[in-house]
């Protein structure tokens, strides 16, 4: 028979690889629903293909027996994944705390009503710092240019969590007419 000149060296299995299979799978198992290094998952690979050169006669033998390995380690983590997606996991390895107001996590309000007001720097901008809009402070960026503290400054994008700045006009306007007197 086809199967057992292809199979057959599976049968003859001494109980040294046996017991390097036996490892290698129960270690790449542990891994699986361990979270940490990857040392036990490493060493399962090293049981495995020790067992295989343990086990195989010949080239042919190997490249078998490392394709069912490949096979069943697959077979594993499919089922890993499969028991990790229905949440029949243990809490070490998917998180199951949500992180909303109900919980106690309060997270930084986005400020799209801001674009289009001025303020008055309360750090020099350089170009990350404080400006006070309406008795609140609230920290913004430049577009890269240097703003000393106590200058006006208007909202010009407000995008996410992130609020840009530039010289207010009438700033810009005072320090033109200083120039040119």
């Amino acid at each position: 028979m086809w199967w057992y000149e292809v199979f057959g060296f599976l049968l003859n299995i001494t109980w040294i690889p046996a017991v390097c299979f036996i490892v290698g799978f129960l270690l790449i198992i542990f891994e699986m629903f361990t979270p940490g290094f990857g040392v036990p998952g490493i060493s399962g690979i090293i049981f495995l293909a020790l067992g295989v050169m343990f086990t195989a006669r010949n080239l042919t033998e190997a490249l078998i027996m490392t394709f069912l390995v490949i096979i069943i380690v697959g077979v594993l983590i499919f089922i890993f994944f499969r028991l990790a997606k229905k949440g029949k996991l243990n809490n070490k390895i998917i998180l199951v705390d949500k992180m909303n107001k109900e919980s106690g996590f309060v997270g930084r309000d986005e400020n799209p009503d801001l674009l289009g007001k001025e303020g008055i720097t309360v750090t020099m901008l350089r170009p990350a710092g404080t400006i006070e809009i309406n008795g609140e402070k609230v920290d913004v960026v430049t577009e890269g240019e240097f703003i000393p503290k106590g200058v006006m400054v208007k909202v010009i994008k407000a995008e996410g969590l992130r609020i840009v700045v530039k010289k207010a006009e009438e700033n810009e306007k005072l320090e033109q007419d200083g120039e040119n007197t």
